[in-house]
């Protein structure tokens, strides 16, 4: 009985150590162990997936950057061209004003003004101060202009209106401050040009360019004596539009129709009449006369194949020499055809003016030796037609003193060519 109850103890001894160890090997899966291996795997899969994200995002993110600040393709490459371009248009302006400036001068208008004497002193200006004119005159600056240096012995080159007092002196200031008294040479009669001129000598001078190859949208900068007081002031533009006409005043009661013009957004102001109006190479390609009353960014320069012209009559033969054909002309258009019933609608018509002495064709003159008339419509000048763009003075300005040119007349009906030689504007 005792075995067999050594046996069944046995037997639940067994069975209570296999139980236990079932418990034993249990334990590892319990709820903690579970909620920490759990923490493991998911730091490990979070480091392992954020690992090949932020590789694969670093990738994306470098290709959205790049095409923001690089649209495009090659946009790297383009963005390097157009500071590379910025930088040398930057630079090439500054070489030419360092280049140019020298030879830019500044024109002080001088005249004897009565003196004055006031009552009484007032240093503050606190009262409106009577005086009275007392006996002789007194030298004092009365205005200001710009001009450039065209040859080595002085010569420089201005508008008309700068220098059109016979009265007043002037003085020209160079760009090192020093003052030379100068003499004006010659004085276009139809143009805004003069010619004046310095004493010395190995004076730093500027090039002309070639007006007539100018095209809208080019880079153009202006240098001059602005409002009079701040010398050798630059400006950059544009050219705004070619072969402009207007009619400019000086603001004393004086107009003069211009013709051919250039027209810029520089800014140009008074004082900077008679400045050059300058190209990226430095050469001049106009010079500045006029700016729009009431408008922003408009300005007008004579081209540089008008100025050319003269300066080398000048420094050839002392004085300016014109061409002169000696009518009285009106432009035709369609209004003038259709209320005159003319057989044209361009060309210029010949015709007298409003007072007795205005005559049509002046008597003399080239235009009444080749036999001219009256109501004779002048269509072209050696194969150019005479029309808005092609004005009859500005056709026959293009020419020198002794040139002979060819007419296209129509006269009662019929059209001849007629051959006239240019004399000299007296």
């Amino acid at each position: 009985m005792e075995n067999i109850n050594d046996d069944q103890e046995n037997i639940k001894k067994e069975e209570k150590e296999q139980e236990t160890g079932r418990k034993i090997l249990k334990k590892p899966f319990s709820l903690n162990s579970i909620i920490i291996m759990f923490a493991i795997l998911s730091v490990f899969l979070s480091s392992f997936f954020g690992a090949i994200f932020g590789l694969m995002g670093g990738k994306i993110s470098d290709k959205i950057f790049s095409k923001i600040d690089n649209p495009g393709k090659n946009s790297g490459q383009s963005v390097q061209v157009r500071k590379k371009q910025l930088i040398e248009e930057d630079s090439a302006i500054i070489d030419v004003v360092q280049k140019s400036s020298p030879a830019v001068v500044s024109i002080v208008i001088s005249k004897d003004v009565p003196k004055y004497r006031s009552f009484f002193e007032d240093p503050f200006g606190f009262f409106d101060n009577p005086s009275s004119q007392e006996s002789g005159t007194e030298k004092q600056t009365v205005g200001a202009g710009s001009g450039f240096i065209v040859n080595q012995n002085g010569m420089i080159a201005t508008n008309k209106h700068v220098v059109s007092d016979i009265s007043a002196d002037y003085t020209v200031i160079t760009s090192d401050d020093k003052e030379y008294p100068a003499k004006v040479l010659a004085r276009d009669p139809v143009k805004d040009i003069a010619v004046i001129k310095i004493e010395g000598d190995n004076f730093p001078t500027l090039n002309f360019g070639d007006s007539n190859s100018l095209k809208i949208g080019q880079t153009v900068i202006a240098i001059g004596n602005s409002l009079g007081e701040f010398y050798n002031t630059v400006s950059k533009g544009i050219i705004s539009g070619l072969r402009r006409n207007l009619t400019a005043g000086s603001g004393l009661g004086q107009s003069e129709h211009l013709s051919n013009i250039i027209q810029t957004d520089a800014a140009i102001n008074s004082g900077n009449s008679g400045g050059p109006l300058l190209d990226i190479n430095g050469n001049v390609i106009g010079i500045n006369v006029a700016m729009a009353q009431g408008a922003q960014n408009i300005a007008f320069s004579i081209p540089a194949d008008q100025i050319k012209k003269i300066v080398d009559q000048v420094n050839s033969n002392g004085k300016i020499s014109t061409p002169f054909l000696g009518v009285r002309s009106v432009a035709i258009d369609e209004k003038i055809q259709s209320e005159n019933n003319l057989a044209y609608a361009y060309g210029a018509l010949i015709t007298r003016g409003q007072k007795i002495t205005d005559l049509a064709v002046m008597p003399g003159s080239p235009a009444d030796k080749a036999g001219i008339q009256e109501n004779d419509i002048i269509l072209e000048i050696n194969g150019t037609k005479v029309d808005d763009k092609n004005q009859l003075s500005n056709l026959i300005a293009n020419y020198n003193v002794g040139d002979t040119i060819t007419l296209k007349v129509w006269h009662k009906g019929s059209t001849n060519d007629i051959k006239v030689k240019l004399e000299e504007r007296k």
